[in-house]
C-alpha cells in the first residue's frame, strides 16, 4: 500500500474531537472570542469601515465585508501604535486574511489567491504558503479554522487521486509546532504525529540527496525563474534543507510529547545531520553567504550558484547557523544598497548580479523583484538573530523596524491599501498589474511579525509568558496590543513611557486575563509564569 493510501486508510480512527467539532461559538480552554468593549474597537472599526469601503468584493467567502467587523472582533488580536503605517497594515492583513477563509466539505481552510487558478487543487487549495498561514492564523482566538487547515492537508488532501501537499516545498511541521506554543493543546499535535511522521518520510522518498541534503526546483519551491535554478536540475537549495531540518526538529519536540523515544531519537539525529550539512555544504565562504549549489550535467558534482539571493537568509528562520561572527557577516548584504536593499523593499537576488531582473515581467519571476513571500522569510530570520544571537555584524532593531516599516508601506497601490504578488523594487508597481488573481493575495505573513518579533510575544512550551521587543528605545512612546491568545487565556501588552496615554500608570505592563502579571519602566526583555 503506498504511503499516501496508508494514511488515508486509517484516517478514520483519528479522534472526532480533533476533527474540528469545536462548534461555532469561539470557546475553548476557556478562551472567549467576544472581547470587552474596549477603545481599541473603535479603530477596527474606522479600518474595517474604510476597507470595505473601497471594496468591490467580486468574491465572497466565508465571512463577507459586512461581517467582517464583528468576526474580526471576535478573532484577531488589536493594535494600538503611533506608527500609522504598520497599524494600518496590520488591520488590512486580518481584513485580507479573513477573506480567504472558505468553508468547505472538508473543513475550514485558507486559500492563497482570491479567484480560482489553474494548478490549484480542490477548493483552489494550494500548499506553498501554507507554512505562512499558520503561523499568521495561530493568533486568531476561534482555533477550529486553523485546525480544520491543518488537517485539511495532512488528513484529507491525501485521499485524492493525486495529492497536492507536495506540489511546494513545505516547513508545515514547524509551523504547526509554532502553532501548539500559542494554543498549548498538546492532544492535537500529538496525535497527528503519525501522519506528520510519514510524510516527512514521504519527502525523504521524493526529494532526498544521497549526501542527505534534499534538492528542488525553483519552480516547487514557489520561486520560479530565479537566478539559481532550474526546472528539470536537482539543485540543492537553501529553502528545502532548511525546511526539512525545521520540520525534523518540530518532530523531535513532538516526539518527545507524544512519549515515542524511537521517532524522538530519528528527528533529533537528523536535524543535527542537516544543520551540519547546511553549514558545511551550503555556506559559500568567499562569498559569505549561504547559496544554491548547481547539479552539473554529466556529473555527479555541484558547484555554487555566482548569485546571492534572498533565499540564504532562510537558515536563520530555523535558527540553522551557528552564532558565529562567520555566519552573521551574510547579513551586511541585507542593509547594502547593492545586496538586497531598494527603495520598496528587499529583493530576491543581490542588485550587482548581471542577471537581476534579466527574466522579463509578470511571469512571476524570482530574479530580483520584491516578494512578499520571501520578506516575510527574512524577517523573521532577522528577528531570530537578533533576539536569539550575540553575533549581528551591524543588525539592530532598528534595522529591523525600517525592514517591517518598509514592508508596511508597500502595501498600497495608487495610494490605496493592496496586497500583490510581486512587485518592482524601484517603485513599487505590482508586477501583475490589475490581473484579479493577484489581489489579496494570501501568500505570505505580516501581523505574525508584528505579533512575535516587533512587540515580540516569544510562544514557549513551559508556563511562562516571554515577551522580548524589537523596538528601540525611543521608537514609541505607547502601544497597546489587547486580546492575544495564548495558552487558553487572553494576553494584552501594553506600552506607555509616560503614562499619558492609557492613564493607567508609566511603562511596560503584561496583563493576562485582565491581571497585571508584570510591571516595569522600561520596554525590554521579560519572561513571567502565568
Amino acid at each position: 500500500m503506498g504511503t499516501f493510501k496508508a494514511i488515508a486508510a486509517i484516517c478514520v480512527f483519528f479522534p472526532l474531537h480533533l476533527l474540528g467539532q469545536r462548534g461555532n461559538d469561539g470557546k475553548r480552554a476557556g478562551v472567549e472570542t467576544s472581547v470587552k468593549q474596549y477603545v481599541l474597537q473603535n479603530t477596527l472599526q474606522k479600518y474595517t469601515n474604510r476597507f470595505n469601503s473601497l471594496d468591490s468584493e467580486y468574491v465572497v467567502n466565508y465571512v463577507s465585508n459586512a461581517q467582517a467587523f464583528d468576526w474580526l472582533k471576535t478573532n484577531v488580536p488589536l493594535l494600538e501604535c503611533p506608527d500609522s503605517i504598520i497599524e494600518q497594515t496590520y488591520y488590512y492583513r486580518w481584513w485580507t486574511f479573513r477573506k480567504h477563509l472558505k468553508e468547505t466539505p472538508d473543513g475550514f481552510i485558507f486559500t492563497e489567491f482570491i479567484t480560482p487558478v489553474k494548478h490549484a487543487g480542490r477548493y483552489n487549495a494550494l500548499s506553498c504558503a501554507f507554512g505562512h498561514h499558520v503561523y499568521e492564523g495561530r493568533w486568531l482566538r476561534n482555533r477550529q479554522y486553523i485546525d480544520q487547515y491543518i488537517q485539511y492537508w495532512y488528513l484529507k488532501d491525501v485521499q485524492q487521486k493525486s495529492p497536492r501537499f507536495h506540489q511546494f516545498s513545505s516547513w508545515a511541521a514547524d509551523a504547526v509546532y509554532n502553532r501548539f506554543l500559542v494554543d498549548k493543546d498538546s492532544s492535537f499535535i500529538t496525535a497527528l504525529l503519525p501522519y506528520m511522521d510519514k510524510d516527512y518520510r514521504l519527502w525523504e522518498q521524493e526529494k532526498r540527496l544521497p549526501n542527505g541534503l534534499f534538492w528542488q526546483f525553483d519552480v516547487k519551491d514557489g520561486m520560479e525563474e530565479s537566478i539559481s535554478g532550474a526546472r528539470r536540475e536537482k539543485h540543492t537549495r537553501p529553502t528545502i534543507s532548511s525546511y526539512m531540518y525545521g520540520n525534523a526538529n518540530a518532530l523531535t519536540k513532538i516526539a518527545v510529547m507524544a512519549g515515542n523515544d524511537t521517532l524522538r531519537q530519528r528527528y533529533a539525529a537528523d536535524a543535527a545531520k542537516i544543520r551540519q550539512l547546511v553549514q558545511e555544504q551550503l555556506w559559500d565562504d568567499t562569498a559569505a553567504f549561504f547559496k544554491v549549489r548547481q547539479a552539473i550535467k554529466g556529473s555527479s558534482d555541484t558547484r555554487f550558484s555566482n548569485a546571492r539571493e534572498e533565499i540564504g537568509f532562510i537558515p536563520w528562520y530555523f535558527n540553522i547557523p551557528a552564532d558565529k561572527s562567520r555566519y552573521a557577516k551574510a547579513w551586511e548584504q541585507l542593509t547594502d544598497t547593492s545586496g538586497f536593499d531598494a527603495p520598496w523593499g528587499l529583493t530576491t537576488a543581490e542588485r550587482r548580479h548581471p542577471a537581476f531582473r534579466s527574466h522579463g515581467t509578470g511571469g512571476c519571476e524570482w530574479d530580483g523583484a520584491i516578494w512578499p513571500f520571501a520578506t516575510t522569510q527574512t524577517l523573521k530570520g532577522l528577528a531570530n538573530l537578533l533576539t536569539g544571537y550575540k553575533h549581528h555584524n551591524g543588525m539592530s532593531p532598528a534595522v529591523y523596524y525600517h525592514a517591517l516599516q518598509v514592508y508596511a508601506r508597500s502595501h498600497q497601490k495608487n495610494g490605496k491599501p493592496y496586497l500583490g504578488e510581486y512587485q518592482d523594487e524601484r517603485n513599487g508597481y505590482w508586477l501583475k498589474g490589475d490581473d484579479p488573481r493577484s489581489s489579496y493575495y494570501n501568500h505570505s505573513g505580516f501581523c505574525d511579525l508584528v505579533i512575535n518579533d516587533l512587540i515580540g510575544l516569544k510562544p514557549r512550551a513551559d508556563n511562562r509568558l516571554e515577551l522580548h521587543p524589537l523596538i528601540s528605545e525611543g521608537q514609541w512612546d505607547w502601544f497597546m496590543l489587547e486580546g492575544v491568545p495564548y495558552h487558553g487565556k487572553l494576553v494584552t501588552v501594553r506600552w506607555d513611557k509616560r503614562g499619558e496615554r492609557y492613564k493607567e500608570g508609566k511603562g511596560l505592563k503584561v496583563l493576562v486575563d485582565g491581571r497585571e502579571v508584570y510591571s516595569g519602566a522600561k520596554l525590554k526583555r521579560v519572561v513571567v509564569r502565568l
